[in-house]
Order: structure tokens, then C-alpha cells, then sequence
């Protein structure tokens, strides 16, 4: 799905792209390495400490996905990649309004995450470490995750559900969706 996201936007623009939610830039530099010009935000200082060190020439920004600090339109594509999983829905809800707002009309949203219902604490394994952490996972199936698209007024243009392959636990999810 992210191949098919790197060929969307080179079709409808400049193919920049927003990484919401970067983390340590991995998938920054995957987008990067196929011609993207990628601009990556995150709340986590760590994170983008990782990511400055590991990829110096992405350009990494400290910033929340529910205020970005982008003009309208400023985005071929938002990429969420396992990082909404992080955010309440209506949290969510926010930063994909947020995401259909940097988009120019026509640029493409894809959420990857992994499916289910409920939280998941999953600071509660770094705590068991001796980890100052508090992290929790909200799961949620693709009719959710397609919801929260389309009321951020997003379309859903393809989705993915597959089950758990190798060592993972849980199903994935993966959604792309369009600002019309």
C-alpha cells in the first residue's frame, strides 16, 4: 500500500508527503528513496533525536498531527504508519481533519495500523523495564478507521486487511483514502 501511495502522488503533483507521526523517520527515508519530498512531524523528542541522527537530511519537525503547522494544501500525500494507533478516536478524528486540510485537493491519506477493537496498554511492558512510560494503543477495525475518513471528508479509495504473518500478534489494517 505505501508503493501504491508513492505512486499516486507522483501522478497528481510534487510528491510531498507528510509523515504524521514519524517516529524515528524509517518510513520518511522509504518515501524519500523513492523520490517523495517528505516532511516529518512528531511529539516525541527521542523520536526525532533517532530520526535526525539516523536520516540527517529528512526533514523532521517537532509538532502534533491534530495542530500541524502546514498551509492548506500543502501535501500530495499524509501517511499515518502505525501512528494513529496512538490517538483516541476523537483525537483521531482530529488529525485526519488536520490531514485533509494540508492536503490539496485530489492528494491521498493512507492509515496502516494494526485491527481489533479496544485499547491495548502497552506502556505496561516498557514500565515492567523500569520505563517512566505511559502508551496505549487503540485498536480498530477498517469500517472505524474508514468512518473516521470520511468524516474528515476524506474518500476511501482502497483497503487492506490481512491477518497476522510471522512473529506479529494481530491483524493489520490499511486504508487510502482521497481528499475530493
Amino acid at each position: 500500500m505505501v508503493e501504491h501511495l508513492v505512486r499516486v502522488v507522483h501522478e497528481g503533483g510534487s510528491a510531498r508527503v507528510l509523515d504524521a507521526g514519524c517516529g524515528t523517520g524509517r518510513m520518511g527515508r522509504f518515501l524519500a528513496d523513492r523520490g517523495c519530498s517528505v516532511v516529518g512531524v512528531d511529539l516525541s523528542p527521542g523520536m526525532l533525536a533517532m530520526a535526525r541522527r539516523d536520516h540527517p537530511d529528512l526533514d523532521v519537525r517537532e509538532a502534533s498531527v491534530t495542530e500541524l503547522p502546514f498551509e492548506n494544501g500543502s501535501f500530495d500525500g499524509v501517511l499515518f504508519w502505525y501512528s494513529l494507533i496512538h490517538l483516541p478516536d476523537d483525537d483521531a478524528a482530529v488529525a485526519l481533519a488536520e490531514a485533509a486540510r494540508v492536503l490539496r485537493p485530489g492528494g491521498y491519506v493512507l492509515v496502516g495500523s494494526q485491527k481489533g477493537e479496544g485499547t491495548v496498554d502497552v506502556g505496561a511492558r516498557l514500565r515492567e523495564r523500569g520505563h517512566d512510560v505511559a502508551l496505549t494503543r487503540w485498536h480498530r477495525g477498517p469500517r472505524e478507521l474508514i468512518g473516521l475518513l470520511r468524516g474528515a471528508g476524506l474518500e476511501r479509495v482502497a483497503r487492506l486487511v490481512r491477518e497476522p504473518i510471522g512473529r506479529e500478534r494481530e491483524g493489520q489494517v490499511f486504508v487510502l483514502a482521497r481528499r475530493p
